[in-house]
């Protein structure tokens, strides 16, 4: 009792920690937004935002989900997983080179303005800096240093909100999409020479890898890993954070090409909101679970499914309470905080409230799916839900503009949700050993 009471403490601990870092860092980012959308006005503002919103798209192809793969790999083989970080570095190297020309060729050949194109290859250092902050935060996450998670995960945030403060306050006048385009880059830029300094010593094995032996318990020596064995293993991950974005963030986009910069500009203010609502569950399962996830689903069945259960009812009262919460206070927050010219956002928040629960909800139930070999699986439902995303916008937009932009995510987030429940149910906790006897071992 007195073990099970230490380490409840300790966990409640971490998870504060994670989430006192993540407010933080979401208060930044959400501070950051309502100083964007009060200097740049709806038109500028949506034209950053869909910039930013394509560049972040595409961003998750540098590295293939390698960040993801380490997660999943160490807590299967422990140690012995060192052998894929040679092959690793040398995929994200290439991977995040060609996603860059990728994006460079969008930019010129996309038949864009040309002040878009400009601000695409602007915010082109983006996705190196993603990768980066991706792959030191995974790092972080073997080791359970979570106090440097926490800190990492502020350090752009921080860094962003202050050049831009120090732009306006100076009094150059108002600062334009390019202005705030090239603090991104900077930022960006910072964050890969920080990100070096830290997985250079990875590279090498020299890290501190929690809940596993010591690495001299190896049994020979490690086999030699390829590129392409990387590739083969990771690309799942990849390819879910693509499809995550494209049915969180492919309105914006769409209404910038479809509607106009104004458009977009107000539908993003509602998507801030969200993302912060986010966030809650993104620290729980994506930050502190995961790595222990991928440890419970192969060695500890029990705790895995009691996890899994005691989180859904957890979710769905906090989604909830967050929806209701939106309700409460959107007519006057959006105001207030962005400027009466996003009043129109108000309506918006209000049709994508009910996301709320439905997101918590697949946070959960989608925690269990990345797990094992059930990885393909996730990927399969989230590129599903991103093709109705995409279609349902398309075919909703030109007649009910932002308004139909919102309609298709609350019934994406449906589809999404009800899949992952299903999936969860009948394939992770459906083999022969049964859920029911899992559920009384873990009670």
């Amino acid at each position: 009792m007195i073990k099970t009471s230490s380490a409840l403490k300790k966990a409640l601990r971490a998870v504060s920690l994670l989430w006192a870092g993540s407010l933080l860092s979401a208060g930044l980012a959400f501070f950051t937004q309502i100083v964007l959308a009060r200097e740049l006005a709806p038109s500028g503002y949506g034209a950053f935002a869909a910039a930013l919103a394509t560049v972040t798209l595409l961003a998750p192809l540098a590295g293939v989900g390698v960040q993801g793969f380490w997660l999943k790999v160490f807590g299967a083989e422990g140690w012995h997983a060192v052998r894929w970080l040679s092959a690793s570095f040398r995929v994200v190297l290439f991977s995040s080179i060609a996603t860059v020309l990728l994006l460079f060729a969008w930019a010129l050949l996309g038949g864009h303005t040309k002040s878009t194109s400009i601000l695409l290859i602007c915010l082109l250092p983006i996705i190196p800096g993603y990768l980066f902050n991706e792959l030191v935060g995974s790092k972080f996450q073997l080791e359970e240093r979570f106090s440097l998670l926490a800190a990492w995960q502020l350090i752009p945030h921080f860094m962003r909100l202050i050049l831009i403060l120090c732009i306006v306050l100076i009094g150059w006048g108002k600062p334009s999409a390019l202005t705030i385009a090239a603090v991104y880059a900077l930022v960006a830029f910072l964050i890969c020479a920080i990100g070096c300094v830290s997985l250079r010593k990875m590279a090498g094995g020299d890290f501190a890898l929690k809940g596993h032996s010591t690495v001299t318990s190896y049994e020979g020596r490690p086999e030699k890993v390829f590129a392409c064995d990387v590739i083969a293993q990771s690309w799942p991950f990849g390819l879910a954070a693509v499809f995550q974005l494209i049915y969180f963030q492919s309105d914006v986009i769409l209404l910038k090409y479809m509607i106009g910069d104004g458009a977009a500009g107000v539908y993003n203010v509602a998507f801030t909101v969200m993302a912060a609502v986010y966030l809650l569950p993104s620290v729980i399962y994506q930050k502190f679970l995961l790595p222990k996830m991928h440890r419970w689903a192969n060695s500890d069945r029990a705790r895995f499914y009691k996890v899994y259960r005691q989180g859904n009812f957890a979710m769905l009262l906090l989604g909830v309470a967050a929806m209701l919460a939106i309700w409460l206070s959107a007519f006057w927050a959006i105001p207030l905080f962005f400027g009466k010219q996003y009043t129109e956002a108000v309506t918006l928040l209000n049709i994508l409230a009910p996301c709320a629960p439905l997101m918590f909800l697949a946070f959960s139930f989608g925690g269990v799916l990345v797990t094992q070999e059930n990885m393909r699986l996730k990927v399969k439902v989230m590129g599903g839900v991103a093709l109705i995303n995409v279609l349902m916008n398309i075919a909703l937009i030109p007649t009910w503009g932002a308004i139909g932009a919102a309609i298709s995510t609350v019934l994406s987030c449906l589809a999404l949700m009800s899949t992952y429940f299903w999936c969860a149910q009948k394939i992770v906790f459906g083999h022969s050993e049964g859920r029911d006897s899992e559920c009384g071992r873990a009670l």
